[in-house]
């Protein structure tokens, strides 16, 4: 469906770009598994959608050669990167490296990989895929999620096309 019919300019996407980076997002990685082994891709699009049922959502580009592995899943995890996790965000950004590489991360109860050290983690069940231009929007509903005494760093957040610290923003 869409909301809106009338015509609009043409926008660059150099500057949608640009305009959305003074936008500041918390860095995730959404991982799963399947019979390779851990899978996993960088993404800043995520938030919460419902508490009630517990849904969560994050966008993918279509053109994604990780998220169809995990879509075969069925089930995926959020993990949100600590201040101090920009290699592991750069590492799982990176096609065709080893992304699991040097990184530690044990197993949800239905078996997702969640990342050591990250500022809280979220395991999820696919509930619903909706096309949104280049990308999916994909929603999962919670089925676990981290300790409290897991949520011991800040996030990493990502502001005008640069990794920053909450305490980057406090000035």
């Amino acid at each position: 469906m869409t909301i809106s019919q009338h015509p609009s300019a043409a926008i660059d996407q150099r500057t949608l770009r640009d305009t959305l980076g003074h936008f500041a997002s918390g860095v995730t990685i959404i991982s799963g598994i399947d019979d390779a082994g851990p899978i996993g891709f960088t993404c800043q699009s995520f938030y919460s959608v419902s508490m009630d049922p517990p849904l969560v959502s994050f966008s993918v580009m279509k053109t994604s050669t990780t998220y169809p592995r995990i879509r075969e899943t069925g089930a995926f995890a959020v993990n949100v990167l600590s201040d101090h996790q920009h290699g592991i965000s750069s590492q799982f950004a990176r096609k065709g490296t080893d992304k699991w590489a040097g990184v530690s991360w044990r197993p949800t109860a239905a078996g997702n990989p969640v990342i050591d050290d990250s500022s809280m983690w979220l395991d999820c069940e696919i509930w619903a895929e909706h096309e949104a231009g280049d990308h999916l929007i994909v929603i999962g509903r919670v089925v676990e999620t981290s300790p409290a005494e897991w949520h011991r760093h800040e996030p990493l957040l990502f502001f005008k096309g640069a990794y920053r610290h909450l305490r980057d923003l406090a000035s």
